[in-house]
């Protein structure tokens, strides 16, 4: 099974990384979340200071089945190593996804034009070329998975269980979470 990569940065939203590598590793997934910092422990945007668990040099991307950049700053956005990467890795058709404010990432990369997307509200001007669907939670077009926000992390986690372990892997998931 390939590894997941969640990425993390000074000021990342909680509840979407931390609950997204939660939902992923219910699914018994190999999931690793990453810092974009230059320590393995990164402070959230409340305050909490996470573990990550590898340093972004530490990361065989040749391993990776999916990365994920959860929201809550745009600091994701200036990581340019971490962005060469989330490129490359689209762009040969491996599943990447972004929630919240992250989608600006995509779309600075040219990686949504002409696809569907959604984001934080406010941040729609960041998806160049994108087809807004700013009214759902969570928007798959191709290999490209992105979500709105905070409150709706676990459909967006769920969506990206679906995607790599299947709709029944999903489903009991969900059950276990209590998610009609």
């Amino acid at each position: 099974m390939k590894t997941i990569f969640v990425f993390l940065t000074t000021g990342f939203e909680e509840i979407e990384a931390l609950g997204t590598i939660d939902v992923l590793r219910r699914a018994e997934l190999d999931v690793k979340s990453v810092s974009l910092t230059d320590s393995k422990q990164v402070m959230s945007s409340r305050k909490v200071i996470v573990t990550a668990d590898l340093m972004f040099d530490q990361v065989d991307f040749s391993t990776a089945g999916m990365l994920v950049l959860p929201g809550g700053t745009p600091k994701f956005n200036e990581h340019e190593n971490m962005k060469k990467e989330v490129l490359a890795f689209a762009n040969k058709g491996e599943k990447v996804a972004a929630i919240c404010a992250s989608p600006m990432v995509l779309g600075g990369l040219g990686l949504l034009k002409g696809k569907n997307a959604t984001c934080y509200p406010g941040f729609e001007k960041y998806l160049e070329g994108a087809n807004l669907q700013t009214d759902k939670a969570v928007v798959i077009d191709g290999n490209i998975t992105t979500g709105r926000g905070p409150g709706l992390t676990i459909d967006f986690a769920l969506s990206l269980v679906e995607q790599v372990a299947g709709k029944e892997k999903r489903d009991a998931v969900a059950a276990g979470l209590l998610v009609e």
